[in-house]
């Protein structure tokens, strides 16, 4: 049975790892799409916010303007656990932040570096977060099987937390 600080201990140490999400904007009337992106952190740990390098002329930094409701989706490679986050995103270009959290693999995208004129940092303030364990969907199954009702032994797995710092 894990409680909701063990299952938001697991989120970070996951998205960490992970590093991969799908963000996007929350747009009037719903929908709007979301983009992979890669979570930076550095030396931060647990709550707080999430940067991401991108570029002046990529759409989510254009339609965020100078800050909008935004959506973090994300899945664990081992798909272990999920979270789905409500926040806001915001243009972030701190020069010391941009040093501190830059690496080789943004480098690698930025032609000039950190003094590309089309690098931009942006900042996501977590909220509201839905977190879900997947921890025995084989097990599962095979409850299912045998006549056993596997919803049963989610009932733990789910958090709602709120992420903001």
């Amino acid at each position: 049975m894990a409680s909701q600080g063990e299952i938001e201990q697991k989120f970070w140490k996951a998205l960490k790892s992970d590093m991969t999400v799908m963000l996007g904007l929350i747009q009037q009337g719903g929908g709007g799409k979301a983009q992979p992106m890669t979570a930076q952190f550095g030396d931060r740990e647990g709550r707080g916010p999430i940067w991401f390098f991108s570029a002046s002329d990529v759409d989510l930094v254009e339609a965020m303007g100078s800050g909008a409701p935004a959506t973090l989706q994300f899945a664990s490679k081992g798909h272990d656990l999920f979270a789905s986050i409500e926040g806001r995103l915001v243009p972030d270009n701190d020069r010391a932040r941009v040093d501190e959290l830059w690496s080789p693999f943004a480098a690698a995208w930025y032609e000039e570096g950190k003094q590309d004129p089309k690098l931009r940092l942006i900042r996501f303030d977590p909220g509201p977060a839905q977190i879900w364990l997947n921890e025995n969907s084989l097990f599962a199954g095979v409850k299912m099987l045998l006549g056993s009702d596997p919803k049963k032994d989610y009932g733990d797995k789910v958090a709602e937390i709120d992420l903001s710092a």
